[in-house]
């Protein structure tokens, strides 16, 4: 399945995608796609429906992050060896960890709005992993067990901030607007090997990143049963698993960094795109 929410801020509905791609209301059989939708029980519920006997949404505007209730937004870093090398920094021995507030999730069409006095403002387009099991200590045989599901995620950084101004990388991750989510969650019987997708960014339509997750350095299963070993994870959790070469922070002989109107459209196959226009600092994107 395909799952979705759409409408505008505070007044999304849940939807899902048929067989041919047309969007189908789901607002008559649950009241939003919410973490508690994301167990298997009530994953099995949804896959039971006929998506052709619910109502069409022909406009339905504003994608919305696919759901809500987002308990915690965590990351990995340099987990692709080849972005490790363009970064300057040495292999991980075990995975490197930080987190995103979930206040940063936005949608996959919404406004990217570059925070007060970003200079060095990034991309990285990364698969996503969502919890729909609590995971505590899994193994990593179990570990994709409690996967709910997978989706396109913007791991946007100021680098600036993340990397030159001391302390964690949190501080030039956690930005508002800098986690796209989306446009769907596409559930994991859909998705035959997380282990075998492409990933791509375009910046102002010029291929800037292009990778698959055959070469991340540590694997989903991996990922998900090291993590449970320092926290536990709930239905809602998102994994952000690193992003391939490419940022901007890595070109030569000049990094190139995000800068108003600029056009960032990326995605991974079976999983959808995001498109998304980069906004000087403005209260008024930013909503509630």
């Amino acid at each position: 399945m395909k799952l979705l929410r759409v409408g505008p801020q505070g007044a999304e509905r849940p939807a899902m995608l048929d067989a041919d791609g047309a969007l189908r209301d789901l607002s008559g059989v649950l009241s939003d796609i919410s973490a508690a939708t994301l167990a298997p029980a009530e994953l099995a519920r949804l896959r039971a429906l006929d998506p052709t006997s619910l109502p069409r949404l022909d406009a339905p505007g504003r994608i919305a992050p696919p759901w809500s209730g987002m308990g915690k937004f965590i990351c990995v870093g340099l987990n692709y060896a080849d972005h490790a090398a363009e970064a300057g920094m040495p292999l991980p021995e075990e995975p490197i960890l930080f987190m995103k507030p979930p206040s940063c999730a936005i949608g996959a069409r919404d406004a990217v709005v570059l925070p007060q006095g970003s200079s060095k403002s990034d991309w990285e387009v990364e698969l996503g992993v969502v919890i729909g099991r609590r995971a505590r200590y899994v193994s990593e045989a179990q570990a994709l067990d409690h996967v709910a599901g997978y989706c396109v995620v913007n791991d946007l950084s100021e680098r600036a901030y993340q990397l030159e101004r001391g302390g964690t990388w949190d501080k030039g991750k956690g930005c508002d607007t800098f986690g796209p989510v989306g446009p769907w969650l596409v559930t994991s019987d859909e998705v035959a090997d997380p282990q075998d997708l492409t990933l791509w960014l375009d910046l102002n339509g010029r291929r800037m990143q292009t990778g698959n997750t055959r070469t991340m350095v540590f694997g989903v299963a991996q990922l998900l049963s090291y993590i449970s070993r320092f926290m536990t994870l709930y239905p809602g959790d998102l994994i952000s698993t690193g992003t391939p070469p490419g940022v901007g922070m890595g070109i030569k002989p000049a990094p190139v960094f995000l800068r108003p109107g600029d056009q960032l459209r990326l995605g991974i196959a079976g999983l959808g795109e995001q498109t998304l226009q980069v906004h000087a600092w403005s209260e008024a994107l930013l909503g509630d």
